[in-house]
């Protein structure tokens, strides 16, 4: 029989290489925030309203995003639904907005 899976699930989180050296090149608080994001991630899921300016990618399956802080230079990460049901989600991108 196969195991089911219950809402206390946790998401496993990974960064992919490219946003892996690019949040170890973000200011100290801006990393810390992104790091924050993980945790939230890892424990409610994709979707994360309580964060400055979510959501979803318009064009982009099951992709989300969130703004870090609310100055200048603005910082964003972006993030992927990589499978719901074993729920996998890959955190693409951790940098400035591009205009």
């Amino acid at each position: 029989m196969e195991p089911t899976q219950d809402d206390d699930t946790l998401w496993n989180v990974r960064f992919s290489g490219k946003a892996d050296k690019q949040v170890n090149k973000l200011p100290v608080e801006i990393r810390e925030r992104v790091y924050a994001l993980k945790l939230d991630l890892k424990f409610n899921g994709p979707e994360q309203p309580g964060w400055r300016n979510y959501g979803p990618i318009v064009g982009g399956k099951d992709v989300h995003h969130c703004h870090m802080n609310s100055g200048r230079p603005r910082y964003v990460v972006v993030w992927k639904v990589i499978d719901r049901e074993i729920r996998i989600i890959e955190i693409r991108y951790a940098g400035q907005r591009e205009l």
